[in-house]
């Protein structure tokens, strides 16, 4: 695992990975309100909608989304978007984000500090729980003086 200072959405990457919860609204799209959920759903304005339909279908677990030369690839961290996030479901997300990455032979995904920011967790605790599960063709980017 690499870690580098910048912006996930400007960091050279095959997948780009953002932190998610599985709560699906009335209208069946994913709740996508804040940190890099929010940055993907502004920027990608059909990802709740699609997310929503992939959690009811297949659970909150990793998924994977294409918008033009863009992947983007969901990140449990959270049930529910008004809990911390939990360590167990990351610690099982980012296992299902290597077999994915194996899968579909990606070389380098980036993705923020899971859990932390919104999810209210410390680098400190996340860092060696997720460190031993991912290789050098995971990078971590964060931005300075956050998280």
């Amino acid at each position: 695992m690499k870690e580098v200072t910048g912006d996930l959405w400007i960091v050279k990457a095959d997948a780009r990975v953002i932190t998610t919860n599985g709560v699906v609204k009335k209208n069946g799209a994913a709740v996508m309100g804040r940190g890099v959920a929010l940055q993907a759903a502004q920027r990608f304005p059909d990802l709740p909608l699609l997310l929503g339909h992939s959690i009811k279908r297949w659970g909150n677990i990793p998924q994977n989304f294409e918008f033009g030369d863009v992947t983007v690839v969901t990140l449990p961290v959270k049930h529910h978007w008004g809990e911390r996030a939990s360590l167990s479901l990351i610690t099982s997300s980012i296992r299902l984000l290597t077999q994915l990455t194996d899968m579909m032979a990606w070389k380098v995904v980036v993705l923020p500090r899971p859990g932390c920011g919104n999810g209210g967790l410390s680098w400190g605790a996340v860092r060696p729980v997720i460190a031993p599960l991912l290789d050098d063709r995971f990078t971590i980017a964060y931005q300075a003086g956050l998280c």
